[in-house]
């Protein structure tokens, strides 16, 4: 069984999903592929710098994501060339982990779920949820970016009700990290009854 595990910035995805691997699930995370996707030298990277040429990289010749974040951000022609490269990388790389995963089944960290309308590819689809106000201080605690900057990748992101929509399971994460410890190990043992009764 393949869960799609979303939520929007700053809700708490990565903190579940660690959660879940402590109880034995195998996991993998969508942002951690395309991550590694442009590092130097890598098949990823080399299309980068035939697409986007090398005004990306710094002098050691690493990609300044800082730069290429804004830029992406605020033209969507860049964005889009960088998708074309990423997508493909990544999607081969869930393939590979779904073929291979060992768990009674397996989570797959995915942030646009809803955006990427790919809700179809997972037998069950966790949102992570939490208010506005949670997820903008996570996010300046753990980013150093202003209030305004998290604004604009909120809304540039699916809205909370758009996101709910395509939920089977929810999680509240408005709290600490023990009350969301305790909310993952229940829906770990709902998924084991799913997985048992077949």
């Amino acid at each position: 069984m393949i869960i799609g595990l979303t939520g929007g910035i700053g809700s708490g995805k990565s903190a579940a999903a660690a959660l879940f691997k402590e109880l034995g699930i195998d996991i993998i995370d969508a942002d951690d592929l395309a991550r590694d996707s442009l590092n130097f030298n890598s098949k990823g990277y080399k299309l980068f710098v035939e697409e986007l040429g090398e005004k990306y990289l710094k002098e050691n010749k690493d990609i300044n994501r800082e730069i290429l974040r804004k830029d992406t951000f605020n033209n969507s022609d860049t964005k889009l060339k960088l998708e074309n490269i990423i997508h493909p990388i990544v999607q081969s790389g869930i393939q590979a982990f779904i073929s291979n995963y060992n768990s009674d089944y397996c989570v797959i960290v995915v942030p646009l779920i809803f955006e990427t309308n790919s809700s179809k590819f997972y037998d069950r689809i966790l949102v992570i949820d939490c208010d506005v106000e949670t997820q903008i201080s996570r996010t300046s605690n753990r980013d150093n970016q202003t209030k305004s900057e998290i604004e604009n990748i909120i809304s540039k992101q699916a809205t909370r009700k758009e996101r709910l929509s395509i939920a089977d399971e929810v999680i509240v994460n408005n709290g600490s990290l023990d009350s969301l410890k305790l909310s993952v190990l229940e829906m770990h043992n709902k998924y084991m009854e799913i997985v048992k009764n077949g």
